[in-house]
């Protein structure tokens, strides 16, 4: 039998890598957050970039489920279990990328080309390479600032942690994320859309600013919606482990992370 830390440790991991691992590959798709929602897009002018609205990747409905996860992890486990978590994350989601081009490569069944799925135009070979095979610059960048999101989150979450103690979680919860996600926000986009393209099609880095900005401003607001969250999961957590052995663990997590 699992001792409710190792157990609990085991769940808030399995859930924290799924979600990371989820939100790459449903990233390829960009939706219109506003026509969701039912409203016609915005149309922003900011930093000379003309027609900015809030369309966004579709792995933006789970980072913040990540965020949240990571939070609830720094708070009972600290500052090695998040990066051991997020270590692993990045291993198996560039493990399974490698085997998605693997996949990708691989010659398909003349039936399955000809027989089946003929309403898929040019093939469903090729659409399959479409939505699974993402760039390679957009898969590093959001590798990139997805890791050092999380580092920047643990060690802003526990330098506000020393101010405030044990009380106002969502201060130290909500504070870290907005710190982390403002760098995330630029860093993808640097790195796949300037660093990694050919000069001539690079962003120009102004376009790299206002895109980034619009994604933050859903990124800011979804994080500040969510907050009530943590105390929710806080208690679940506090309720299967009992009172005592929720606070011992705090506490180790805020001593070991110093």
């Amino acid at each position: 039998m699992h001792k409710k830390e190792h157990l609990l440790f085991l769940l808030l991991g399995g859930f924290f890598v799924t979600n990371a691992l989820v939100a790459e590959f449903i990233g390829g798709k960009i939706f219109s957050l506003e026509s969701t929602l039912g409203f016609s897009p915005v149309d922003w002018t900011l930093l000379g970039q003309e027609h900015l609205s809030f369309s966004l990747t579709a792995g933006v409905l789970l980072w913040p489920v990540v965020f949240i996860m990571t939070d609830i992890i720094n708070e009972y486990y600290g500052k090695k279990g998040v990066k051991i978590l997020s270590y692993m994350a990045v291993v198996l989601i560039s493990y399974a990328y490698v085997m998605i081009y693997w996949a990708i490569d691989l010659e398909p069944a003349s039936f399955w080309i000809n027989d089946i799925n003929t309403d898929i135009s040019p093939n469903i070979d090729v659409a399959f390479g479409r939505v699974m095979g993402q760039g390679l610059g957009i898969i590093l960048g959001s590798l990139i600032a997805f890791l050092l999101g999380q580092l920047l989150d643990v060690t802003v979450f526990h330098l506000l942690r020393r101010y405030t103690g044990e009380s106002k979680i969502w201060l130290r919860a909500t504070g870290s994320t907005l710190v982390s996600q403002f760098v995330d926000s630029f860093i993808v986009l640097f790195v796949a859309f300037y660093i990694w393209p050919s000069a001539e099609n690079q962003w120009p880095i102004a376009q790299i600013l206002a895109v980034g900005t619009v994604n933050y401003c859903y990124k800011f607001v979804v994080a500040v919606v969510l907050t009530p969250m943590l105390y929710v999961i806080h208690w679940g957590i506090d309720r299967f482990l009992g009172k005592e052995l929720a606070q011992q663990l705090m506490t180790q997590a805020a001593e070991s992370s110093k």
